[in-house]
């Protein structure tokens, strides 16, 4: 889900931003009404249900509202707390030195400045990067090394990877107090309809409880960046098409310290590779396969001829308009799987209708015998 600030509430529940708290009381029930799951079987009313519940959650409440305000203006928030001191917009007192946030130097003129939001702290494994490289057969024969270029995500080079630039810790979220949801009182808007409550997932920290105590101004918060880099890559020898080369710690890495993953190098050999058309055909060669069998097999071939004729004719056509010319030996076996992929998807069909068709004819002739 994404984070608070990237969502316009006003906008979802068709409200001004000096919308009375009535007013959007009003706007969420008319537009709960005609989403709620239980009256709306379209395919994505439940999830603009959410987004709509997510709004009047934040909206009709008034911390959380002028909360929410200050952040998409940029400007200061002082929220309500049980303490006597005022809060930051990221949780916490104005303690410390000087009573600056984050209690440390910083506050409205340093690195500790109010960026006028807060980022969700989620930390979570980078994903693998798929790198392609094309060889030709020789030189996927006998092995290679490759040096090569892509971009990825790479640590923050500001706050080396957690988010905060001065805070080692992440805070506990001030919107939904540590507990990764809030929730959205439907009693009160549909009245005796008994839709009861609804918790939804926190819009600020996106369901983790805790947010980036101070946001990096260089990463935003995630701590990682986009970022070219290199890699050299041994291709070992007698590699085929479509095989993988794993290069541990090279992959994306994780926001807020999460794992990094690995590049994967996948290694194409168009020497090995089925033109489209022609593994279309093959798979076609394949469906007709079994009604060959089932045919001769059950005495009804004469009866299914065209089921075969149809599909095989075609399946021919379109390997042979694909090219026919020498292949070596990975490419016919490429062939040979796309011909048993197509027989596995046509093996049910011709048992049910052989079987049908062998029935019918045998019931005529017992009645002819009568």
């Amino acid at each position: 889900m994404s984070a608070m600030t990237d969502k316009n509430y006003y906008e979802i529940l068709g409200v001004s931003s000096d919308a009375t708290t009535e007013e959007i009381r009003k706007a969420f029930q008319k537009k709960a009404r005609t989403l709620h799951p239980d009256v709306n079987k379209a395919p994505d009313a439940e999830e603009k249900f959410k987004e709509v519940s997510e709004a009047y959650a934040v909206l009709s409440d008034e911390d959380k509202r002028r909360r929410y305000d200050a952040m998409r203006s940029g400007a200061p928030f002082m929220g309500s707390s049980t303490s006597s001191a005022p809060q930051s917009p990221f949780g916490g007192g104005f303690g410390g030195y000087g009573g600056m946030p984050f209690g440390g130097f910083g506050g409205f003129g340093g690195f500790g400045a109010q960026r006028g939001r807060a980022t969700a702290y989620n930390p979570r494994s980078g994903a693998d990067v798929v790198y392609d490289i094309e060889l030709d057969s020789k030189t996927a024969a006998t092995g290679t090394r490759r040096g090569i270029t892509y971009d990825r995500y790479v640590v923050c080079d500001v706050c080396h990877g957690t988010g905060s630039e001065e805070s080692e810790h992440a805070k506990v979220c001030p919107t939904c107090h540590g507990k990764g949801s809030i929730d959205v009182d439907l009693s009160a808007v549909f009245g005796g309809m008994g839709f009861g409550a609804m918790r939804v997932q926190c819009p600020e920290c996106e369901g983790t409880g805790k947010v980036v105590a101070d946001p990096c101004h260089r990463c935003k918060g995630t701590g990682r960046i986009l970022s070219a880099s290199e890699a050299v890559v041994d291709i070992p020898a007698d590699s085929h098409d479509g095989d993988m080369i794993r290069v541990p710690g090279m992959g994306n890495a994780g926001t807020n310290g999460g794992k990094t993953g690995d590049l994967l190098v996948r290694v194409g050999i168009p020497a090995e590779r089925l033109a489209p058309e022609s593994a279309m055909g093959f798979q076609l060669i394949g469906f007709a396969l079994p009604f060959i069998a089932m045919g001769l097999f059950f005495q009804v071939l004469g009866a299914v001829s065209l089921i075969i004729a149809v599909p095989l004719v075609m399946g021919l056509f379109m390997v042979v308009r694909g090219g026919l010319a020498k292949h070596n030996s990975v490419w016919w076996k490429n062939a040979g799987n796309h011909v048993v992929a197509g027989l596995s998807n046509g093996f049910m069909l011709a048992l049910f209708m052989t079987l049908m068709i062998s029935c019918a004819q045998g019931a005529g002739r017992a009645a002819m015998r009568f």
